[in-house]
């Protein structure tokens, strides 16, 4: 049987898989490394540290000496990475997706006139999430980054940029179309770096990585006197859209991470919607483009984590379900996940978290259902975009980490109110790039069968008390929204 590796760099932790040719785990090993924060919203990691975890999850799971026909790597997008061409060194560490300190160069870009062409060219809104305004940072702020960038001696690359250069052989400056897509760098229309965007951000085009499909061939992963070959790259939630098989116009999945991602393909349909949500590449396979619409919104994981590790609720994640109350009665209280601002359908930097309605009767229950009934309403705001915007929503394929919570899941379908389907492997991530790498090994996308574990289905009865608490919720983020000058 063949065997298939995926290495899946996320923003928390590495992790490796090797899936046999049916798309069953054969042995996977993840390790977390630690972010930094050095300033408000400023969110960055060290670039060793994710090179190393990823090496030693992929040497973890070589070590049982599975044959391994081909490699498929996805990561977390928008990171930002800008190394040395002579000595292969990062100038400076990661700058991670949910950055926010070029908050103030968006808006000067916006109040310039600037948004409509970004907005054409990418899909993009202009927001500090993308790797472009973050390139920028970098060479502005770097001690002799500019001129060495001019000189032709510095490179960009996303994660996957960063991992290709760090580990094969060839050394090759590589991404994929779907990575590219999120630099705000890429014309999704001609499929080509933007030369009137570089030079708005004054970023030269020789740090720019080729871009390749996503089943292409990105050269021969050299580790512990192993070679394979890496034919699929692919950025995390379009590898969650692949690994939830949606291949057919109008499928969604949504994605709960560290944050939350919803996904809707439009095949070789390019829609805007000006209500905040984004147009992206869904995926290149087979020579044919799929685009996507995409709502992203910034905290989600990352709030159990918070209330875990610094509010000190619970010791272990999978502690929260016994605080999550199933009827979603958080005694009036509500929480703002802004941590590092609010994303789709928002896009505003500026606003920070907070809870709304404690009183001396409310405990640890209500913030925690709260915290997670935020998560929720936030993939509301999405849903009812698409609804209005005529994209019938019936049913909702999710994955990630949190949907192991069954109570949260059970809430996300009454919310929302539609069927919830969740897939046997919910790390839908690694699976993703594990199939696009066997579909440049030639497997047929008909073949693809997805292994369902659970449907969840809505309390009708629930419907009145929800539409209620999430108009209340709104009200207290548009409130606070309208304080901030």
């Amino acid at each position: 049987m063949s065997n298939f590796l995926a290495i899946d760099q996320g923003t928390t932790s590495s992790r490796a898989i090797v899936f046999n040719s049916q798309l069953s785990a054969v042995v996977d090993s993840q390790k977390e490394y630690k972010l930094s924060y050095p300033n408000d919203g400023w969110v960055e990691a060290d670039p060793a540290d994710i090179l190393n975890t990823v090496k030693e999850t992929v040497s973890n799971v070589l070590k049982y000496d599975n044959p391994i026909n081909a490699c498929g790597i996805t990561n977390q997008r928008e990171s930002t990475i800008v190394w040395s061409r002579e000595t292969g060194e990062p100038i400076y560490p990661v700058i991670i997706w949910q950055d926010r300190r070029t908050h103030q160069l968006c808006k000067e870009l916006k109040e310039s006139g600037y948004e409509k062409i970004v907005r054409d060219k990418t899909g993009l809104v202009i927001d500090p999430y993308f790797s472009a305004t973050k390139i920028k940072w970098i060479l502005d702020n770097v001690s002799g980054a500019r001129d060495l960038a001019d000189d032709g001696k510095l490179m960009f690359g996303t994660i996957d940029s960063f991992l290709i250069y760090s580990m094969t052989k060839e050394k090759g400056h590589y991404t994929d179309v779907t990575n590219a897509s999120r630099t705000m760098l890429f014309n999704i229309n001609n499929m080509e770096w933007d030369k009137d965007l570089l030079d708005l951000f004054n970023i030269p085009i020789s740090m720019m990585p080729h871009v390749q499909p996503c089943d292409g061939n990105f050269g021969t992963l050299d580790i512990d006197s192993k070679s394979i070959s890496i034919k699929g790259v692919v950025g995390d939630q379009q590898a969650a859209l692949v690994g939830q098989n949606c291949f057919n116009y109008g499928d969604i999945k949504s994605t709960y991470g560290t944050g939350c991602f919803l996904m809707v393909n439009t095949k070789e349909n390019i829609i805007t919607l000006e209500e905040g949500l984004l147009t992206t590449v869904g995926y290149q396979l087979n020579n044919e483009v799929s685009y996507a619409i995409e709502g992203s919104i910034y905290s989600c994981g990352n709030i159990i984590q918070w209330l875990r590790d610094k509010m000190k609720f619970f010791d272990n994640a999978k502690d929260s379900e016994v605080f999550l109350n199933g009827d979603g009665n958080s005694k009036n209280v509500h929480f703002l996940p802004a941590f590092n601002g609010l994303g789709a359908p928002y896009w505003n930097s500026d606003i920070r978290g907070g809870f709304y309605g404690i009183t001396q009767d409310s405990d640890n229950t209500d913030l925690i259902t709260a915290a997670f009934k935020s998560i929720c309403y936030q993939t509301k705001d999405i849903t009812d975009l698409l609804e209005k915007n005529n994209i019938k929503i019936n049913s909702l394929f999710i994955d990630g980490g949190m949907t192991a919570n069954k109570t949260f899941c059970q809430l996300l379908s009454n919310i929302l109110q539609v069927n919830i389907s969740m897939p046997e492997n919910i790390e839908s991530t690694a699976l993703g790039a594990c199939i696009v790498s066997q579909i440049a090994e030639g497997l047929p996308i008909d073949d693809l069968k997805l292994k369902l574990e659970r449907l969840y289905r809505p309390d009708t009865a629930s419907i009145s008390f929800y539409e209620s608490d999430y108009l209340l919720w709104k009200e207290y983020i548009e409130r606070t929204i309208s304080t901030i000058k």
